[in-house]
């Protein structure tokens, strides 16, 4: 791994519309995918996904809630109270987070390189992503 392959080190936070879920997170590059599967397009999400020990809940595990379909492998988080998707388990990595970078504090989601992702035709597109 060179110097510019290191994955980065400083924390972002983000949450929920309202302000009860607040999460932090180190990505591991700046970069997020935009799916076109029928959930991920209705959500607006974009999409990067870190190993468990760079994501960090820090409140409001009371108002969350989950919806599963499909495989229900997936675990789709969200506000109970606002609504908000700011991160979820995704089917493609069950022991990873996926953080909405939409979620993120003060214009932070800019600072990512968004690229498609082909959720409509998953199971032909996921080995890319793993």
């Amino acid at each position: 791994m060179s110097a510019g392959d290191e994955p980065h080190s400083e924390w972002l936070q983000g949450g929920c519309h309202c302000g009860r879920v607040r999460f932090r997170f180190r990505p591991l590059h700046f970069e997020a995918l935009e799916c076109n599967c029928s959930i991920c397009e209705k959500k607006g999400i974009l999409h990067c996904i870190v190993p468990q020990d760079r994501f960090e809940l820090l409140s409001g595990a009371e108002v969350l809630t989950t919806y599963r379909f499909n495989t229900a492998i997936a675990a789709h988080t969200f506000c109970s109270v606002c609504g908000i998707h700011p991160f979820y388990t995704p089917r493609s990595h069950p022991d990873q987070v996926d953080v909405n970078v939409r979620c993120l504090d003060d214009g932070a989601a800019r600072r990512f390189r968004v690229d498609p992702f082909d959720g409509k035709e998953w199971e032909a597109s996921v080995d890319a992503i793993r």
